[in-house]
């Protein structure tokens, strides 16, 4: 298998985190591409065409796209039970709700990175920023007791999320407030597939 990545992007560190975590990692090679939303890379467009990454490209079947299908492909895989079937639908949820956050983060980013500077949009900024806002708020208030609990996909989108945040947006201190979510993510972020793909630049 080849997974195809470019960057820092937190969907990317999401499958990467869940090849650690599922000891997948020897099995897969890892190719780098260009993402750009203006100019993506050819070999990513061939593989997904839509352009956006991370993409699995497997022998056995067509080539997966979104890094949710990607990891639900991991897990079975390795069979894993990374997506409880007793509590399924909360991680879902929560797997979904650090996609949003990774989202509108992403998304703040490209607006300052590829819109000329006089047509940057602030108030756009601050409507994506406020969706991250919102779902801080959900999670250090309604899904703490998740968090705390077994690890499942949940929990390394959310680190991943979360970590992205410091990354590409330390100058909004999410955790200002939010106590138990910070201290959660300090936890997590400790563990070695976390330290094991650390972004740069």
């Amino acid at each position: 298998m080849k997974l195809l990545k470019a960057g820092p992007s937190p969907f990317v560190r999401k499958v990467l985190v869940t090849l650690h975590e599922t000891d997948q990692l020897a099995d897969v090679e890892l190719v780098d591409v260009t993402a750009s939303p203006l100019e993506p890379d050819p070999t990513l467009t061939a593989a997904n065409p839509v352009g956006k990454i991370p993409a699995l490209v497997r022998a056995e079947g067509p080539t997966l796209y979104d890094s949710r299908v990607i990891c639900r492909y991991l897990d079975a895989r390795a069979e894993a039970g990374l997506y409880p079937e007793n509590r399924l639908w909360d991680t879902l949820t929560l797997e979904a709700t650090a996609d949003g956050i990774m989202d509108a983060a992403v998304l703040i980013i490209y607006e300052e990175r590829f819109r000329p500077q006089d047509k940057v949009h602030m108030p756009w900024i601050e409507g994506q920023w406020a969706k991250v806002s919102r779902a801080l708020d959900a999670l250090n208030t309604r899904w703490m007791s998740h968090l705390q609990g077994r690890m499942d996909m949940g929990h390394i989108a959310i680190g991943c999320a979360l970590s992205y945040l410091d990354f590409r947006h330390d100058v909004r201190s999410w955790r200002t407030g939010r106590d138990a979510l910070a201290e959660w993510h300090a936890g997590f972020a400790a563990r070695p597939s976390m330290q094991a793909t650390q972004p740069e630049g």
